[in-house]
């Protein structure tokens, strides 16, 4: 088992509201260097979404829940067949996406249980969980050139210390595509 995280975000680090959704002032900067700077598989998944597992946290689930299901593109189709667990004490029905299934249980354990490849997308409150216990073994980030100033940090100031090596870097447009392993210790 290996846990990856997948996760656009800002130079300065921001991660919460990419999409504006939230209604935040600084929200919506996902999209102001175009669509094409995030379709297709950007973060490299295909292989893994055949045979992992997404975990995604409640709020992430509901959103992708309501975009994914109407795409028919070939990441979309990917994204789709994939199996998928949702972190979440309040949700009891994953009825509206595909292959979905509410977890059961501690979500560290959980986690620790899993066989396949774990790959959590945006769903920050399960990444800082899973951080929190040193059992996140790659990020694969999207950085868009934007500073936002405020918002909630992938790599918070309070949050256990990271130590990684860079194992790739891509500049297809204006973001950076970076992924990042545990460093050799």
């Amino acid at each position: 088992m290996s846990v990856t995280v997948i996760q656009f975000t800002t130079l300065d680090g921001v991660v919460s509201d990419p999409d504006g959704s939230d209604g935040t002032p600084y929200g919506g900067w996902l999209f102001r260097y175009g669509r094409e700077e995030i379709e297709g598989d950007r973060f490299r998944l295909a292989d893994t979404l055949a045979d992992g597992v997404l975990l995604l946290g409640r709020g992430t689930w509901e959103a992708f829940s309501r975009l994914w299901p109407g795409r028919d593109d070939p990441f979309a189709a990917r994204m789709n067949a994939a199996s998928k667990l949702v972190a979440s004490r309040t949700l009891t029905d994953a009825s509206a996406w595909a292959n979905s299934t509410v977890l059961d249980g501690d979500l560290v354990d959980a986690v620790k249980r899993e066989e396949r490849e774990v790959i959590v997308m945006g769903s920050l409150s399960v990444v800082h969980a899973l951080m929190a216990e040193d059992l996140v073994d790659e990020y694969r980030l999207i950085t868009f050139p934007t500073v936002v100033g405020t918002g909630e940090r992938l790599f918070a100031p309070a949050g256990p210390p990271a130590h990684l090596e860079c194992l790739e870097v891509e500049k297809p447009g204006s973001t950076v595509f970076a992924r990042y392993g545990r460093a050799v210790r």
